[in-house]
Protein backbone atom coordinates (compact mmCIF):
# COMPACT_ATOMS: atom_id res chain seq x y z
CA UNK A 1 0.00 0.00 0.00
CA UNK A 2 1.15 3.54 -0.72
CA UNK A 3 0.18 6.41 1.90
CA UNK A 4 0.83 9.85 0.93
CA UNK A 5 1.45 11.78 3.76
CA UNK A 6 0.05 15.55 4.53
CA UNK A 7 4.60 16.72 3.96
CA UNK A 8 4.08 15.83 -0.01
CA UNK A 9 6.01 11.95 0.69
CA UNK A 10 5.09 8.49 -0.25
CA UNK A 11 5.33 5.80 1.86
CA UNK A 12 5.56 2.32 0.34
CA UNK A 13 4.66 0.23 3.30
CA UNK A 14 5.67 -3.19 1.72
CA UNK A 15 9.18 -1.97 1.64
CA UNK A 16 9.41 0.96 4.31
CA UNK A 17 7.66 -1.27 7.01
CA UNK A 18 8.40 -4.19 8.72
CA UNK A 19 5.73 -6.72 8.96
CA UNK A 20 4.59 -5.96 12.65
CA UNK A 21 4.43 -2.38 11.66
CA UNK A 22 1.82 -3.01 9.11
CA UNK A 23 0.07 -5.34 10.98
CA UNK A 24 -0.23 -2.31 13.96
CA UNK A 25 -0.46 0.19 11.37
CA UNK A 26 -3.97 -1.48 10.12
CA UNK A 27 -5.49 -1.40 13.73
CA UNK A 28 -4.12 2.10 13.80
CA UNK A 29 -6.48 2.96 10.78
CA UNK A 30 -9.47 1.46 12.96
CA UNK A 31 -8.83 3.95 16.21
CA UNK A 32 -8.00 7.01 13.13
CA UNK A 33 -12.06 6.66 12.80
CA UNK A 34 -13.32 5.33 16.11
CA UNK A 35 -10.68 7.41 18.93
CA UNK A 36 -13.04 9.93 20.67
CA UNK A 37 -10.51 11.97 21.78
CA UNK A 38 -6.43 12.62 20.17
CA UNK A 39 -5.33 10.95 23.92
CA UNK A 40 -7.56 8.21 23.28
CA UNK A 41 -5.66 7.18 19.40
CA UNK A 42 -2.22 8.24 21.48
CA UNK A 43 -2.79 5.52 23.96
CA UNK A 44 -3.79 2.84 21.51
CA UNK A 45 -0.80 3.88 19.64
CA UNK A 46 1.17 2.60 22.61
CA UNK A 47 -0.85 0.22 23.87
CA UNK A 48 -0.22 -1.38 19.81
CA UNK A 49 3.53 -1.31 19.97
CA UNK A 50 3.48 -2.87 23.95
CA UNK A 51 1.88 -5.52 22.83
CA UNK A 52 2.96 -5.84 19.15
CA UNK A 53 1.72 -8.46 16.42
CA UNK A 54 -0.59 -11.06 17.89
CA UNK A 55 0.81 -9.83 21.43
CA UNK A 56 4.12 -11.04 20.47
CA UNK A 57 5.82 -7.99 22.67
CA UNK A 58 7.44 -4.77 22.13
CA UNK A 59 7.79 -3.21 18.25
CA UNK A 60 10.36 -0.67 17.88
CA UNK A 61 8.23 2.41 16.03
CA UNK A 62 10.46 3.22 12.95
CA UNK A 63 11.54 6.77 11.50
CA UNK A 64 9.06 5.67 8.43
CA UNK A 65 6.14 5.06 10.81
CA UNK A 66 6.61 7.70 12.98
CA UNK A 67 5.69 9.95 10.34
CA UNK A 68 2.36 7.57 9.42
CA UNK A 69 1.36 8.04 12.81
CA UNK A 70 1.94 11.85 12.92
CA UNK A 71 -0.09 12.04 9.94
CA UNK A 72 -2.83 9.80 11.37
CA UNK A 73 -2.75 11.62 14.89
CA UNK A 74 -3.84 15.01 12.70
CA UNK A 75 -6.75 13.17 10.53
CA UNK A 76 -8.08 12.71 13.89
CA UNK A 77 -7.17 15.98 15.39
CA UNK A 78 -9.48 17.17 11.53
CA UNK A 79 -12.44 14.93 12.38
CA UNK A 80 -13.11 15.90 16.17
CA UNK A 81 -13.23 19.40 15.34
CA UNK A 82 -15.62 18.98 12.71
CA UNK A 83 -18.08 17.16 15.15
Amino acid sequence: MIIDLGDGRSVDTQKDLSAAERHILQKLFIWEAMARSVEEFRESRVRAFRLGWNNSGPVAESAVMTAILKDLEQKVVARLRVQ
